[in-house]
């Protein structure tokens, strides 16, 4: 972590500005700019925001609630999310490979909770049981063997996991 240091500072440094001061500083001039040089100088405009004060209460209280709905669309009514989420998980691989690895410890929690169950009922384990587990184990010790930050085999398996419930 200390060799990181400066490039975690920079980080750390765009997160606040992008996330905190640039939008405060973007709203106060937009506001500021659209006023002085648009409100201002048309007198019809003028009679609908007779003061600066009056022009940002009235664009705040009805901006606030429409880009909070626009915001509430973007995530959860229209496929741009999922997509923004889509190329993050084909860009980054170190949460994709979180996401391999919980999906398999799902997979294999189940797996060993429904022996388990059986077990504890002095069910026996057929063959076909055992073979899907050893199937199982055989696709997980590939995977691990031949995964890397560097290649794609945790997208491949991330693209597949619908296939890998299955199995």
């Amino acid at each position: 972590m200390k060799q990181n240091l400066g490039f975690r500072a920079w980080f750390y440094f765009r997160q606040g500005w992008a996330t905190y001061f640039a939008f405060i500083f973007a709203a106060i001039n937009t506001l500021t700019v659209t006023y002085y040089l648009a409100i201002e100088k048309y007198p019809f405009l003028n009679d609908i925001f007779p003061t600066f004060l009056h022009y940002v209460i009235i664009i705040v209280a009805i901006g606030v609630p429409l880009l909070i709905g626009i915001g509430y669309a973007h995530f959860k009514k229209t496929p741009s999310y999922r997509a923004e989420t889509d190329v993050t998980m084909e860009t980054d691989p170190y949460r994709r490979r979180m996401v391999v690895n919980s999906e398999i410890s799902v997979v294999l929690n189940l797996k060993l909770t429904e022996m388990l169950l059986q077990l504890l009922k002095n069910e026996k384990i057929e063959k076909p049981q055992i073979d899907e587990i050893m199937n199982l184990k055989n696709i997980l010790s590939e995977l691990v063997k031949e995964r890397s930050f560097s290649n794609k085999k945790d997208l491949e398996f991330y693209k597949k996991i619908d296939k890998f419930y299955d199995s």
